[in-house]
């Protein structure tokens, strides 16, 4: 005989005994999806208990009211980035170009088109494990998901259409990595937490080549942390590009925007 599963008050008490802050949420949200028949709760609750990011967990994230499908190994959507959302839908109109780069699961390509309808959404990662979880997410969208690094999977009819270059690129200094929570640590890719020496490595690569896939009055937004913004704007103001540093109420998030600039005369 099966045996039965652990009461709600069992679970919250199992994640509270394992560090988790938020233990009767969790709860709620384990409980519901064995409910629901999306899993075994006892297997769930062992998997969160030995470090798995809820998120993983569930097979989904919450993100700007949308659920996002995730797999194990594919970097979860921070509630953060909906700052990089709110800056690319401010600019973005039907009938515009969106590539979102860099884009693991999906989720600001998913969030956009689904707060701006009528765009050609384009998203790219060099991991393919993240690119599978994106068609997931994106292919009823009809978007189109490209394997590669950065641009090189774009199709060339892209260069100097693109109305929103939006690109959540790993910006965490490669030093300060060993000291992130172990849900991230352990449990999501190196390319996708891992921004190099300062944490602007990929920053500048992308910056770089930026100009040439941007339509007239085209934008690049970059998220960044706070102590990375100088050097992302930097970065972006090298290319060519008029770069200016807008910063989230959280005090820590920051968007970089890069623009065309307009020859004089």
């Amino acid at each position: 005989m099966a045996a039965a599963p652990p009461s709600r008050a069992a679970v919250t008490a199992t994640l509270r005994a394992a560090g988790c802050v938020f233990a009767e949420d969790e709860a709620r949200l384990l409980w519901r999806a064995a409910r629901d028949g999306e899993g075994d709760l006892g297997a769930m609750l062992a998997r969160r208990v030995a470090g798995e990011p809820l998120e993983v967990v569930l097979g989904w994230a919450a993100f700007r009211g949308i659920r996002v499908r995730v797999r194990p190994g594919v970097f979860v959507p921070r509630r953060r980035t909906g700052f990089l959302v709110d800056r690319a839908a401010a600019v973005l109109r039907p009938g515009d170009v969106l590539v979102d780069l860099c884009c693991g699961s999906g989720a600001v390509a998913l969030a956009l088109a689904t707060e701006t309808g009528g765009l050609e959404v384009h998203a790219a990662d060099i991991d393919p494990v993240a690119v599978a979880c994106a068609s997931e997410n994106l292919d009823p969208l009809g978007a189109a998901v490209h394997l590669g690094d950065l641009y090189d999977p774009l199709p060339p009819a892209l260069r100097g259409r693109v109305t929103v270059l939006a690109v959540n690129a790993p910006y965490v200094p490669t030093g300060a990595i060993a000291s992130m929570p172990p849900e991230a640590r352990d449990h999501e890719p190196p390319t996708a937490l891992d921004g190099g020496p300062d944490g602007v490595a990929l920053h500048r690569r992308v910056a770089a080549d930026a100009p040439g896939w941007l339509a007239p009055g085209g934008r690049l937004l970059i998220e960044t942390g706070r102590d990375q913004a100088p050097l992302t704007a930097q970065a972006v103001a090298d290319a060519g590009l008029r770069a200016g540093v807008r910063r989230a109420r959280d005090g820590v998030t920051a968007v970089v925007e890069g623009c065309v600039t307009t020859p004089a005369g």
